[in-house]
């Protein structure tokens, strides 16, 4: 097996010192362009990677970032995420993604793992019924954290999240306006209270069209979620015209489950998404859907956890992003 290349057998290999190796390396120094060319043919050929834990440690620094989700396979996730970390490789920083799904005592062994790894920030998207000790872990480590989506109920952090309420209302007075009365609240977990949010502007927009009827249907967010919720929410409620939906990946799941039917979404049901994922513009039909801009989301997240970094003492911050409505080809009159 080959040995592992440390910075003295750089500077052997270059013929250099050890101290000039370790600055052409960090950036650092008065060196000359031959010799930092030297250097860096030297690691190149060497395979040589500085130990980040090394550097850490004599700097005080800490170059890596925790991000704690669920559902990374939920293609909004993962745009959130390319948004966070290309924004922080721009800083040398190194994000890790970890999956809570949404589990509490999952979560628990998830955060000591960024805690034993010294992580140098926390994204964090709680965990529903997170207990009160769960923050004061964080708090004794003193670790800068971002909330995402849930803000906590025992501790202030900063927090980035969305104007949910104004969103759903959006949607549903947009389906009111076209002539629906039949509207569906499609998808999400009850205990959710990003879901709260959504369906206290989806009621509140019925409430004001004097619409007294209100159907709210529990399903997980996915397209297979999707299939079989509609056939089963159409079953108990057959004269439902319209839905707006708690996330893309049910809304198209619904639209596949239509056309499984030989229905066309956007004529015999109209479905308006929620964060406007690549797919949703993609899709056939391309779906109606509120946009989050995810990517951009996830640049916020970066950004805001950057300033927590840099000054650990500042007053926390909430930012809630506004959202759009996106009129694709799934929306329109009712049968």
């Amino acid at each position: 097996m080959t040995k592992k290349p440390n910075l003295k057998t750089l500077a052997q290999a270059a013929g250099v010192s050890v101290p000039t190796a370790s600055q052409v390396m960090r950036g650092t120094g008065r060196i000359s362009e031959e010799t930092r060319k030297k250097v860096l043919k030297a690691a190149e050929r060497l395979h040589y990677v500085p130990d980040g834990r090394a550097a850490s440690m004599r700097s005080g620094e800490k170059r890596e970032i925790g991000m704690l989700i669920h559902r990374i396979s939920n293609p909004f996730n993962a745009e959130v995420i390319s948004g966070v970390s290309d924004h922080l490789e721009g800083y040398g920083y190194l994000v890790s993604v970890l999956d809570s799904r949404d589990d509490v005592k999952h979560q628990k062994r998830n955060l000591e793992a960024f805690i034993r790894s010294s992580r140098g920030g926390l994204i964090w998207v709680p965990a529903h019924e997170t207990p009160k000790t769960t923050i004061e872990m964080l708090r004794t480590h003193s670790i800068p954290t971002v909330t995402f989506l849930r803000e906590s109920k025992f501790g202030k952090f900063d927090h980035v999240g969305l104007e949910n309420s104004d969103a759903t209302y959006t949607a549903t007075r947009h389906l009111i306006s076209l002539g629906h009365t039949n509207i569906a609240y499609f998808g999400g977990e009850p205990h959710s209270d990003v879901r709260q949010e959504r369906i206290l502007g989806y009621q509140t927009a019925l409430e004001e069209a004097q619409i007294d009827k209100s159907i709210i249907w529990d399903a997980p967010d996915n397209k297979l979620s999707g299939v079989t919720a509609l056939n089963e929410l159409l079953t108990k409620y057959p004269k439902t015209t319209a839905l707006v939906c708690n996330g893309d990946m049910i809304a198209l799941g619904a639209c596949f489950a239509l056309q499984k039917i030989g229905k066309t979404p956007g004529k015999e049901i109209s479905i308006i998404g929620f964060d406007d994922v690549q797919d949703a513009a993609l899709a056939t039909p391309a779906l109606t859907t509120i946009s989050t801009k995810p990517y951009k989301l996830g640049t916020l997240l970066a950004k805001t956890i950057l300033d927590r970094i840099i000054d650990p003492f500042q007053q926390s911050k909430s930012s809630k992003v506004s959202t759009k409505l996106i009129l694709r080809n799934t929306t329109g009159k009712p049968a």
